[in-house]
């Protein structure tokens, strides 16, 4: 499977980001089609309780590569795209994997 992962930064407003995310771009993830599954973590911080550099990670599966080049190349899922400079005010990393059953 196919793997999309967002890492968000601290915002500049913890709950603006929050509303923002919640109200506007999850419900613009939801339209992309061939998405299989989609995950968000609200990151509590590291390993010994040292704080994060991020706040928030967002997973997003797809049965193939073919399928996520699609899905995110389509109007949909490019309105995600172009959505992260609405709110990602912390910036954001994303970086793409094949999940692995090893």
């Amino acid at each position: 499977m196919k793997k999309i992962t967002v890492l968000y930064k601290h915002p500049s407003d913890a709950e603006k980001f929050k509303t923002y995310y919640k109200e506007t771009h999850l419900p613009l993830v939801d339209k992309i089609e061939g998405l299989a599954k989609a995950e968000i973590t609200e990151i509590q911080g590291e390993l010994g309780g040292e704080p994060s550099d991020y706040f928030l990670m967002a997973e997003l599966y797809f049965k193939t590569e073919e399928q996520m080049q699609e899905s995110m190349g389509s109007t949909e899922g490019q309105a995600v795209a172009n959505d992260l400079s609405n709110f990602a005010t912390g910036g954001v990393t994303i970086i793409i994997g094949n999940t692995v059953n090893w």
